[in-house]
């Protein structure tokens, strides 16, 4: 007696990758957003973080505490204040009272971002022992850290890490794709 021939038919291999390649056409892009939104998330909740770290580093040492975009802020002490190319953040005790991070200075922070991700709105926030936001000038500050990805995967693909008055933080998402923070 003769034993059956075992394996796949060249039909049965041509449907199984057929509907592999249907369900990858369907699950990549899907893929694609949840990543992306991930990122977008991921860099709001730090910006969040590092607001809330010089708030409360400005209360607790009773001295003004600055955050602010860098370009270069994995250079240590070496870290400059930036309002492009951004890379991150740096955190420091303003000690000369001119908003930006020199060798007198204390760095209490750094952290850097996704480069993927467009960083504009509000770039340094300065805050006192008093707690309250304010820009470099010394005005209340009542603005926005605007976090982009430059895709249409999520559709809404911008966050808004809003900074008020009250020095209240909250994070956005605009309704409409590609929108301006507010």
């Amino acid at each position: 007696m003769e034993t059956p021939a075992r394996g796949f038919t060249l039909i049965e291999l041509l449907v199984t990758i057929t509907v592999m390649a249907i369900v990858l056409g369907f699950g990549v892009p899907g893929f694609q957003s949840v990543v992306n939104g991930n990122r977008l998330a991921a860099a709001a909740n730090e910006a969040v973080a590092n607001l809330q770290t010089a708030r409360m580093e400005a209360i607790r040492r009773n001295h003004r505490v600055v955050v602010c975009a860098s370009s270069n802020a994995n250079a240590g002490t070496a870290a400059t204040c930036a309002n492009s190319d951004i890379d991150g953040w740096i955190i420091f005790v303003d000690k000369d009272r001119n908003d930006a991070f020199n060798a007198g200075d204390t760095l209490l922070r750094n952290t850097t971002v996704d480069r993927t991700l467009e960083i504009g709105g509000t770039m340094t926030v300065v805050y006192r022992s008093d707690g309250l936001a304010r820009d470099t000038a010394g005005n209340l500050l009542n603005g926005a850290v605007r976090i982009a990805i430059d895709t249409n995967r999520p559709v809404r693909n911008v966050r808004c890490v809003g900074i008020r008055t009250s020095s209240g933080i909250a994070v956005q998402v605009p309704t409409a794709n590609d929108a301006a923070c507010g």
